[in-house]
């Protein structure tokens, strides 16, 4: 009795809480579908990891063995950068390459975080791993978090994939706030012409050789993405391409989810500085949808052809939810407005860019 007791009488309300937390993940997952495939493990897993005595985490414990293999290798967030990359169509940002500058403007939340970080008592390389939230990028956050701050990456993860799950909430009124409604209601010319397979094939090369040697931190992530990239467009692995946009992706993603969570303890996450985590990821994501907005609102000043400033948003990492959002607001505004194939463009871009700027952040702080 005392054995089957003995666990009930360590438990403390700070895990009963952790545990609370954890359901409420496992809701949002299910209910709200708020990136379901990782909230929903990162829910369960942070359940396992603050049942008194629980088996699951310490020296020999499954997620722990889990974490040391595949995250403090940076192992796993890699190889979802592969799956990502097999996942992306780059075909809209290669018809309108000028996108890939919002996928840069839209870095700005990154670097005001960075700096209100440090004011907030956080050392440079926390600092660092906080700021890069505002990538709207998960593995990217993680990889960083893992480099800089392992120990604040239980609520770094967390919110990265909250505010990712939340981009139709936060977005909006943000760029309401930017904009007016005549400028909400700019139509763009977008052609789609077809982009010849052998311009495919060459990008992913360029951009890791253009990335590597610019920003030579960034070569593991750029580097993942675009050979995940290049065996989509390659046009002979096509079932190495299908297994890593579905079995590896899927895969890496339950192992990713619910190996972060061994880092959400009730000791490591409930305490003063998850809060002002969580409020400076916010920050980032209003920045960066700010800084994408405001860079186009700048370009219209010299462009004959003027752009829809709210593409602007879309060039955060949050693909493709930001550019459904830019969508759906286009056509609130006028309903024969399409500004999907644009925003994509700019989504995409922002995908390369939230990689490059993780690779920054890496060679800047290190």
């Amino acid at each position: 009795m005392e054995i089957i007791t003995r666990g009930l009488s360590l438990l403390t309300w700070e895990q009963v809480l952790m545990m609370l937390i954890g359901v409420v993940l496992i809701w949002l997952a299910i209910t709200k579908k708020y990136e379901p495939a990782l909230l929903l493990p990162i829910g369960f897993g942070t359940i396992l990891a603050n049942i008194p005595l629980s088996a699951a985490v310490g020296e020999n414990g499954a997620l722990t063995v889990l974490f040391d293999a595949g995250i403090r290798t940076e192992l796993f967030p890699l190889l979802i950068f592969i799956a990502i990359g097999a996942m992306i169509d780059f075909s809209p940002l290669l018809q309108h390459p000028s996108m890939l500058l919002f996928g840069a403007a839209a870095q700005l939340g990154i670097f005001v975080t960075i700096a209100l970080a440090t004011l907030f008592g956080f050392s440079l390389p926390e600092a660092g791993a906080i700021g890069i939230i505002g990538a709207a990028d998960g593995p990217t956050s993680i990889y960083v978090a893992n480099r800089f701050a392992p120990s604040l990456m239980g609520p770094i993860s967390v919110a990265a994939y909250s505010y990712m799950a939340l981009v139709p909430i936060i977005q909006p009124p943000i760029i309401r706030l930017l904009t007016t409604k005549e400028e909400r209601k700019i139509r763009m010319d977008y052609s789609s012409n077809d982009v010849p397979k052998i311009v495919k094939i060459i990008f992913p090369i360029a951009i890791t050789l253009i990335a590597g040697i610019l920003v030579p931190d960034s070569v593991s992530l750029i580097g993942f993405l675009m050979f995940g990239n290049l065996i989509r467009e390659c046009g002979v692995l096509d079932s190495l391409s299908k297994s890593a946009q579905n079995e590896l992706g899927n895969i890496i993603t339950i192992l990713l989810g619910i190996t972060i969570a061994s880092t959400m303890k009730a000791e490591a996450f409930l305490r003063v500085q998850t809060i002002f985590i969580l409020l400076l990821g916010l920050v980032a994501f209003v920045f960066d949808t700010a800084g994408g907005v405001l860079f186009a609102k700048l370009l219209n000043l010299i462009r004959k052809n003027k752009i829809n400033p709210m593409i602007g948003a879309c060039g955060i990492s949050a693909f493709p939810m930001s550019a459904r959002v830019v969508h759906q607001m286009g056509q609130k505004e006028d309903p024969f407005n399409f500004l999907l194939m644009p925003a994509v463009s700019v989504n995409v871009g922002g995908q390369i860019g939230s990689v490059i700027a993780g690779g920054l952040v890496l060679a800047l702080l290190s």
